[in-house]
């Protein structure tokens, strides 16, 4: 059982990765964020869980935002193809944050981190050259 349906990197609302906290992550936790701590980036709303997080988001964004912009690392790197993802299924390589796809597919439950995991530096390569193709 997932506790997250699938979501855009940023919904319809412009709310980023589910309300999640970008800087909580490098803290090996995914932790939803409140509407008390916001801020905005690129046209999309950040929540966080603390001032500190806040503040910390606010000196460097770039340093914590999500690699592909939020979409499924996996599915950038095997499929050349932007998925939603769980906001509870990530990884932190080399300092980036990675999200992933991690729900039903196919009537079967598919966790994308899984396949990562096996052939890491292989899939984030791939992920990379594919999105350099997208022209990001």
């Amino acid at each position: 059982t997932f506790s997250h349906a699938q979501i855009a990197p940023v919904d319809d609302n412009g709310l980023a990765i589910g309300g999640y906290d970008v800087v909580a992550y490098f803290t090996g936790e995914a932790t939803k964020g409140s509407d008390t701590y916001t801020t905005e980036y690129n046209g999309a709303t950040y929540q966080f869980a603390s001032s500190e997080n806040l503040a910390s988001f606010k000196a460097a964004p770039t340093k914590f935002l999500p690699q592909f912009d939020g979409y499924c690392a996996w599915g950038v790197a095997e499929k050349g193809a932007k998925f939603p993802i769980n906001p509870e299924t990530f990884d932190i390589v080399d300092g980036k944050l990675y999200l992933f796809f991690n729900g039903p597919f196919n009537g079967e439950n598919f966790n994308t981190l899984l396949p990562w995991n096996g052939e890491t530096t292989k899939l984030r390569e791939a992920a990379h050259a594919n999105w350099k193709k997208e022209g990001k």
